[in-house]
């Protein structure tokens, strides 16, 4: 049963999106799903502390899987996670009536929102994306964060993020483009109750000075290890209005992003693609104790040589 009416899903959103909702890697065994490590992991991510889960895009290799073991992944988090945290799925589809089947089927088990990128292939103008959008919106009482990204093909324009954000249950937009300036822009133009995310740690600080809350669908919070408590120190001296003292304590965090950047960021400016990037990611979390394994075929792992380079940085920056 959502929180919400349609009505005031935006209202919901300002209250309830905050903090780190994270969109972490998924474990594989013999190039399928673990079962019963992903269910290690949901637990691990709760104990972390995240605020939220937001699963079945790029990074969890659900572009990869089937539909029926789509359906199954996310019924494994929604019994494991047992309404502890919020739960958020990710639309890749670029039929409308094949994603308004999966948000008809996790809204039943309990997720809250979903995440959706415009369709990738066929649709371009802005009339065609805006009436994708309002046909799944008019038909979902899902609250919708939109993806604005290049990997989508098209990257939504203002004029276009401007009808969209008037749409009742479009609620926020993780802003992809990896343009500070666009976010900026975007935050100013759109209306006052849309959520308008830079999904970047580095930035998140300085993103709460000028009116962000939320650092929508990235690793940061789980990939810090034992260094996220330096988020919570930020986080909490910005909550005092202790800027200097804040930016002071984020700072000891640059070594960490820098090193997030080479093995993620700028891989995915490079391909503007995630599947290159993710088998990386994938040794990193496991030195930190989830459940990883390989990859979903046909995505090769990294060699022996990049994983054992990966584990003795996570080491050397002590996050373990």
């Amino acid at each position: 049963m959502l929180e919400f009416d349609r009505k005031d899903a935006k209202a919901w959103a300002l209250k309830k999106l905050t903090g780190f909702y994270q969109c972490p890697i998924s474990p594989v065994k013999d190039g399928k799903m673990d079962e019963e490590a992903l269910r290690y992991n949901v637990e691990k991510f709760i104990d972390v502390g995240i605020d939220g889960l937001v699963i079945g895009g790029f990074i969890s290799e659900c572009w990869s899987l089937t539909l029926s073991d789509w359906y199954r992944y996310h019924e494994i988090v929604a019994d494991a996670a047992k309404g502890r945290l919020p739960l958020w799925t990710i639309i890749l589809d670029p039929s409308v009536h094949q994603a308004l089947e999966k948000m008809y089927y996790v809204e039943k088990l309990g997720f809250e929102g979903a995440e959706v990128i415009n369709p990738v292939v066929q649709l371009r103008t802005d009339d065609e994306i805006f009436d994708w959008f309002k046909y799944l919106t008019d038909r979902s009482n899902l609250a919708v964060c939109l993806y604005r990204t290049p990997v989508s093909g098209k990257v939504l324009g203002f004029d276009l993020m401007r009808r969209l954000a008037d749409l009742d249950t479009c609620v926020a937009v993780k802003q992809g483009s990896l343009s500070r300036a666009e976010t900026l822009k975007l935050r100013h133009d759109l209306r006052k109750d849309f959520i308008v995310s830079d999904p970047s740690e580095a930035v998140f600080l300085e993103d709460l000075r000028v009116g962000g809350q939320i650092c929508w669908g990235e690793i940061s919070y789980l990939a810090y290890g034992k260094k996220r408590t330096i988020i919570d120190q930020y986080r909490a001296l910005a909550a005092q209005g202790k800027w200097e003292e804040a930016r002071t304590v984020s700072m000891q965090l640059d070594p960490v992003r820098e090193f997030l950047g080479e093995i993620l960021l700028w891989e995915i400016v490079r391909t503007a693609t995630y599947a290159g990037a993710v088998a990386s990611v994938k040794v990193w979390f496991e030195a930190l104790g989830f459940k990883a394994g390989g990859m979903i075929p046909p995505v090769r792992p990294v060699s022996d040589e990049r994983a054992e380079y990966i584990r003795a940085k996570v080491r050397e920056l002590g996050l373990v």
